[in-house]
């Protein structure tokens, strides 16, 4: 494994344990700037994608602001490192907690692709693009077999 894609690694990491400690500071960090005439971009699952630092950051303060409990399991994390930029798709096995006052925790699968830009600073995100994946009736046939 090379040294660029270790440090991908590393920051996807971080990404995913900023949204599960409601570190809105270290996602601030993650994040690259905008350049002139370019900015980052988000798609959470279900959302109209969002362009621009400012209103990134925004959706995630959202989003911490409003779950009470997240952790992510990471699975099928491939990166792939094409000079100054790298790709790394994931799916994201998300358990968050129900309702509050609700003792129970729901489950979903979330395929993700995050790109990566080097900076003078190290690896900055500059694209999240999540999916949901649907269970459908063929999964639960699968999982039952």
């Amino acid at each position: 494994m090379s040294v660029d894609t270790t440090a991908v690694e590393t920051v996807n990491q971080a990404f995913y344990t900023a949204i599960e400690n409601a570190d809105l500071d270290r996602m601030t960090e993650i994040w690259a700037e905008d350049l002139e005439g370019e900015q980052v971009s988000c798609v959470h699952p279900g959302w109209p994608i969002i362009n621009g630092r400012q209103e990134v950051l925004r959706s995630w303060a959202l989003i911490m602001a409003n779950t009470p409990y997240i952790q992510f399991v990471l699975t099928d994390v491939n990166v792939m490192v094409l000079g100054d930029v790298a790709i790394l798709t994931c799916e994201e096995n998300i358990l968050t907690a129900g309702d509050e006052g609700d003792s129970s925790f729901a489950a979903g699968k979330v395929v993700a692709s995050n790109t990566f830009v080097r900076t003078s600073g190290g690896w900055r995100l500059w694209l999240h693009h999540g999916s949901p994946v649907l269970q459908g009736e063929d999964d639960e046939e699968e999982e039952a077999a």
